[in-house]
């Protein structure tokens, strides 16, 4: 490790605090952690399970949920494996490169979620606006063109981040990561060059995919309401708007929480730091919890089948 004359020093890894002021408590919130990464990934794995075995659930909306229930379990585990180490072990240590390659799975990711989130709003507005041409619109290929897409747009927009930070910032003021994982700010506002081009190229970002994405989704909705409000009867009106309600609670769950996380971060000054960290795990963590839960409850034909899947695993053979 060199250091140089102004104190700044290139580490080849960084130390992660955790939760920083709740060091004592690191053991007992554990459990909490776990129990919600375990909950996370048996959820989700449960969901593409059941969508895999029952064939009439082989419909678009289903396999952008089996996206989902994907994305979701690689966000939880870019973190979570990690933070249950430091809780447990105190393996804090993590190298500059695997610091980078977890920035950029968490970005990149949710980005890739918001993604599907908006390919999901365009299979809503077809399938009620103009259901007679949803099957020839929304075929299989489309819908992996669509999940390819966010992907490809994830990838190009996170890609950068890392890559600037490897370039542009060698120097450090401290190897000492006031947070749980290698988010981007966190390890930019650490370094002792100029960090304008990152600063605004995170923001940038931010707006592109939060910002953007949330008013595309909108804007579909509205057009949804205003074919649905065009309905005869209030019973059509409802059960189509049903439809949608799963779709609506997963989007709420995944923006707001980060809407909240990041209004925090940028505003919230005088929040305490273990509030801020807590806030930005529980929104890795909140959608890949309740996006299996919401749409087992709110999904007909996925309660029946996991229902009957557990049906006869508790018959006797």
């Amino acid at each position: 490790m060199f250091i140089s004359n102004n104190a700044c020093l290139v580490p080849s890894s960084f130390w992660l605090t955790g939760i920083p002021g709740l060091e004592s408590l690191h053991i007992w919130l554990s459990i909490p952690f776990s129990s919600m990464y375990l909950v996370a990934v048996v959820g989700n794995v449960t969901i593409l399970a059941v969508i895999k075995m029952e064939r009439s659930l082989h419909q678009p909306m289903y396999f952008f949920l089996c996206m989902l229930a994907v994305i979701d379990l690689v966000l939880s585990t870019s973190t979570m494996p990690k933070l249950l180490a430091i809780f447990w072990f105190g393996a804090r240590n993590i190298d500059l490169d695997a610091c980078l390659t977890q920035m950029f799975f968490i970005h990149c990711f949710a980005t890739v979620e918001s993604g599907i989130f908006l390919a999901m709003a365009f299979d809503r507005y077809v399938a009620i606006c103009d259901p007679l041409h949803h099957t020839s619109v929304l075929t299989h290929a489309v819908v992996g063109r669509l999940g390819l897409a966010a992907l490809l747009r994830g990838v190009l927009y996170i890609g950068p981040l890392p890559l600037m930070i490897r370039l542009r910032l060698p120097l450090y003021r401290t190897q000492i990561i006031a947070h749980s994982y290698c988010e981007h700010m966190a390890v930019v506002t650490m370094a002792c060059g100029d960090t304008t081009v990152n600063n605004f190229y995170g923001m940038g970002i931010g707006f592109l995919v939060l910002i953007l994405d949330s008013l595309a989704i909108t804007v579909s909705y509205v057009m949804i309401f205003k074919a649905v409000m065009g309905l005869g009867t209030p019973e059509a009106r409802l059960k189509t708007l049903g439809t949608c309600s799963s779709h609506i609670c997963a989007i709420l769950v995944f923006y707001i929480p980060i809407a909240v996380s990041s209004l925090t971060h940028r505003f919230g000054h005088d929040v305490p730091p273990h509030i801020h960290i807590l806030l930005a795990n529980f929104y890795l963590l909140i959608p890949p919890i309740l996006n299996p839960v919401v749409y087992a409850v709110r999904t007909k034909q996925i309660r029946e089948r996991f229902l009957h899947i557990l049906k006869a695993e508790s018959q006797p053979k």
